[in-house]
């Protein structure tokens, strides 16, 4: 898999960020280490623990991360619960949003895993 169609699996503005990058080689790398971002597993283990105000700082960095690299269907997930966890409460409807961003996570993962298995 290449890089554009690694943004085409995963729901990206491949041509937004690369002009905004300048170039494939940088936005290739910065994808990559997408994989290495301990913010989903943060996320889990805040909700886990309860701690609802650092599942927010969570959901805030990864939908950062995710609008700086056009990953613009896992940026919309991540922003919808990031605001469901801004009062610093769980609630039926993060619990959804949740649901969303596991689904466009996944898919965000699988489609930069290909593109990695694809390198060389």
């Amino acid at each position: 898999m290449n890089l554009k169609e690694c943004y085409d699996a995963l729901g990206g503005d491949y041509a937004g960020v690369v002009g905004r990058l300048h170039g494939e080689a940088l936005v290739q790398r910065f994808a990559l280490r997408f994989l290495d971002d301990g913010s989903y597993a943060l996320l889990h283990q805040s909700l886990a623990e309860q701690n609802y105000s650092e599942a927010f700082r969570a959901a805030h960095t990864i939908k950062g991360v995710c609008q700086n690299l056009g990953f613009t269907r896992l940026y919309e997930s991540s922003s919808a619960l990031t605001e469901a966890l801004r009062g610093g409460a769980w609630s039926d409807a993060a619990a959804q949003k949740l649901e969303a961003l596991e689904r466009d996570y996944r898919v965000t993962v699988d489609a930069i895993e290909a593109l990695r298995g694809g390198e060389g």
